[in-house]
């Protein structure tokens, strides 16, 4: 994105960010470890499962050692970090919400699908430090993992596995607690707890700026998209983290895009993130 869209920044605000986003992302660490994805039906993710399982009885976990390079362009599962999405997709969001902020796009902010909730924080960070005292952030996740899939309605998705990864399943406790330790849970801080389609076409929100997608799936991107691309304004922007990495959310993307005459062009982030920018 041009950089010449988004408001500029003090030295210090600029240190500020920066130094927030290597916190979330973890990229402070010298050494950043991973948690292990092993195909589950191999003898290599039936070994893991096994041997997992008897590590966390312990308190443990199975990891393995990470790469600064898989930190900054999100293509890893960080055993502590608040985000997986890595460096270049913030960068992308700083952008997004700073050239809102900047250009007056009227409506707030959403994330679908948070994990443990780094995209929002940084999000309402961006907020305090651009001095918007009106947007609120919303948080909208089922907090216990992705959804089984519903064949009938998205046979896209049919056997699809994520719904058994529980390192997706993080409390809304949890992601509470993280915004608080980074000074962010305030009354400008909405969660929408439950499944895309049971808390989103209800939800009390008017108009958006920045709606940011990280669905996985076909059922939980459709959703997204159906219940809340109306409400973004003009001049705001569609985020969708899985583009690249999930056929199944590309496929929704497409086909959303498609049924609704978007025709904005899609821009990439880095090898999964895409995004447009709303002008119709």
């Amino acid at each position: 994105m041009d950089q010449a869209l988004s408001p500029g920044l003090s030295d210090l605000d600029r240190r500020y960010v920066d130094l927030l986003k290597k916190s979330l992302t973890r990229q402070l660490s010298s050494t950043t470890y991973s948690i292990l994805l092993p195909r589950r039906r191999t003898i290599a993710g039936i070994a893991y499962q096994v041997l997992n399982a008897l590590v966390r009885a312990h308190g443990y976990e199975v990891v393995r050692r990470g790469s600064a390079r898989d930190r900054r362009e999100g293509r890893d599962w960080p055993l502590d970090a608040e985000t997986m999405v890595g460096g270049l997709r913030l960068d992308n969001l700083e952008e997004c919400v700073r050239c809102v902020v900047r250009d007056d796009v009227p409506g707030d902010l959403i994330e679908c699908g948070v994990w443990r909730g780094g995209s929002a924080i940084f999000m309402r960070a961006l907020l305090a430090v651009c001095g918007d005292r009106e947007r609120t952030v919303w948080v909208a996740d089922s907090f216990r993992g992705l959804p089984k899939p519903d064949p009938a309605r998205y046979p896209v998705d049919v056997g699809d596995l994520l719904h058994q990864r529980d390192q997706l399943a993080v409390s809304l406790e949890e992601v509470k607690d993280n915004f608080a330790r980074y000074g962010y849970l305030d009354e400008r801080v909405r969660f929408l707890e439950g499944w895309f389609e049971d808390v989103l076409p209800a939800a009390p929100i008017e108009k958006l700026s920045v709606l940011r997608v990280d669905g996985d799936m076909y059922k939980s991107t459709m959703e997204a998209l159906e219940s809340l691309y109306p409400k973004l304004s003009r001049g705001g922007f569609a985020i969708i983290d899985d583009y690249g990495a999930m056929p199944s959310c590309k496929l929704a993307v497409d086909d959303f895009r498609l049924r609704r005459g978007v025709s904005e062009p899609i821009e990439p982030i880095d090898w999964t993130g895409v995004f447009w920018r709303r002008t119709a």
